[in-house]
């Protein structure tokens, strides 16, 4: 069983920053892709960025450029590095994964909120 545990939202003014971090139960090397989602009240959850098990990663054309996305395999976490905020990035963010064997794993989410 895989667990999800992010943290690191909050209040931020546009133009600021924010990390979130999402630390991995167990071990971090059972996940073949990982990434972050995010999701404001009425719309579908969209994909942020995501990164690959060989460290490849891709991430939406809205935050290129701002959001990076990395992990760290001996400390079982994945991070996103939000610069340059707006206020269309606030939603909830959702660290996700998915296990080798098939199975997709979400945690409880983090709130990022920017302030104009």
């Amino acid at each position: 069983q895989v667990q999800l545990v992010e943290s690191g939202g909050g209040l931020v003014q546009a133009g600021g920053s924010l990390r979130l971090s999402c630390t991995v139960s167990g071990s971090i090397s059972v996940t073949d892709t990982m990434g972050w989602y995010r999701q404001t009240p009425g719309k579908q959850r969209e994909l942020v960025a995501r990164i690959l098990r060989g460290g490849s990663t891709n991430c939406a054309d809205s935050v290129k450029g701002r959001f990076t996305i990395s992990k760290d395999n001996a400390k079982n976490s994945l991070y996103l590095q939000m610069n340059g905020l707006k206020p269309e990035d606030t939603a909830v963010y959702y660290c996700y994964a998915h296990s080798f064997w098939g199975a997709d794993y979400w945690g409880q989410g983090t709130q990022v909120t920017v302030s104009s």
